[in-house]
């Protein structure tokens, strides 16, 4: 099976104030097509450091970042702009939906970048809501719909151009129990259903659970069912 993620011998520092304090001290992750894989840790332990060089919303200090055949490290920021609309869908904690905008036109915003026609945007936009489960709130804004309404449109947006790969950052983080294990299966549904390589980061154990695959950040280090992977 191929990778779709692959990072090697990374390593990542950020200044606080004078010093440099590094992240990410050598480490290696794999992650295979169609995956899905959970990323917990306590806070600054790395874990959104992680989704951001996969994502290309960051860059590494040294180590190689490879993701859906690409070399992320030598890419520029145009570049990365362009593969990351092709490649990558992000679902954010807090949905970060438009409040002036309805569910569908918060879902088409990823599509308003590409060269897709009007009516293309529609029939997409239009197949993302219904595999959430909410064509019948297209015309919905988000004030109008519930938490998990919202993280619903969250995720057709992040699917709306069909990207290999999902980022879920705390995706469940707002959500009651009940919502958030409906997200969870959508999630899973995603990732068998339709082959997306899902990468989620969360501080839930039960969430955490519904993935393929569980590893942890401690201090920089990357740990899966208790042995040191990297």
């Amino acid at each position: 099976m191929s990778s779709a993620v692959s990072l090697r011998n990374i390593v990542k520092h950020y200044r606080r104030g004078r010093e440099a304090v590094e992240v990410l001290h050598g480490l290696n992750l794999e992650i295979a097509e169609g995956e899905f894989v959970s990323l917990m840790g306590p806070s600054g332990s790395g874990k959104t450091t992680i989704l951001n060089l996969v994502g290309g919303l960051d860059h590494v200090d040294s180590g190689e970042v490879v993701v859906a055949g690409a070399h992320l490290e030598n890419m520029s920021g145009g570049a990365l702009t362009r593969w990351r609309g092709s490649h990558i869908g992000f679902v954010f904690q807090f949905y970060n939906l438009m409040p002036m905008l309805s569910a569908a036109g918060n879902v088409e915003l990823p599509l308003l970048l590409t060269h897709l026609s009007k009516t293309e945007r529609r029939r997409r936009v239009d197949a993302a809501l219904e595999i959430v489960g909410l064509k019948d709130r297209a015309g919905h804004k988000p004030g109008e719909l519930s938490g998990g309404q919202q993280q619903r449109v969250g995720i057709a947006r992040a699917i709306v151009a069909d990207p290999a790969i999902l980022l879920c950052d705390e995706p469940t983080g707002d959500l009651d129990r009940a919502t958030a294990d409906e997200i969870l299966a959508l999630l899973q549904q995603l990732n068998r259903q339709h082959n997306k390589t899902i990468v989620m980061v969360t501080h839930d154990p039960k969430a955490a659970d519904h993935a393929g695959r569980q590893l942890e950040m401690d201090k920089g280090t990357l740990i899966e069912r208790g042995m040191v992977v990297a």
